[in-house]
């Protein structure tokens, strides 16, 4: 089973990026391009693929899988960026982090009005950068069709947070 696997490859780092914070790193998981390869078969296996148009992955590890998964069900990817580094036109959104404020953005013609935009990052928490991802897509007229994350920290509660806008969230490992 996929969340075994994962499990036994993700690296907990205590402390990181501040004291009290064990990090999931999925950096390992890299070094083996099969257990890639079955990431994205997984969370294809798990989509509604016909209900989706457009992926659309979160700086910076939701690039990772979010690119693999896009092109392996033939769809546009689109990136979601932290400010300043889109280098066209752009919405943005603001959103609270733990310890402040951070901004997010996506370019006003990453999609048409209408598509069906399936959101990925490598992790869900509290749900701030994801929710702040979907009302971008809202804003640019799009619709959130699901989410796919590899890790998902439960105890968090992040997918209550997103039920506002999809009930589709497909996690691989969760703790």
């Amino acid at each position: 089973m996929i969340e075994h696997l994962l499990k036994s490859v993700i690296r907990d780092v205590p402390d990181f990026p501040e004291p009290g914070i064990v990090f999931k790193d999925i950096t390992p998981i890299l070094q083996d391009p099969a257990l890639c390869g079955a990431i994205v078969d997984s969370f294809v296996n798990r989509l509604t693929t016909g209900a989706i148009d457009v992926v659309a992955g979160i700086e910076s590890r939701g690039f990772l899988f979010g690119l693999m998964l896009a092109q392996r069900l033939g769809k546009p990817f689109v990136p979601i960026r932290k400010q300043g580094k889109l280098p066209c036109r752009t919405i943005k959104q603001e959103y609270a982090l733990e310890y402040g404020r951070a901004t997010i953005e996506i370019h006003e013609d990453a999609f048409s009005p209408g598509a069906r935009v399936l959101i990925h990052d490598d992790l869900l928490a509290t749900g701030g950068t994801v929710v702040a991802a979907s009302e971008l897509i809202e804003q640019l007229g799009g619709q959130v069709a699901g989410y796919a994350f590899v890790i998902g920290l439960d105890f968090l509660k992040g997918h209550e947070r997103l039920a506002r806008y999809s009930s589709s969230v497909v996690t691989l490992a969760n703790y």
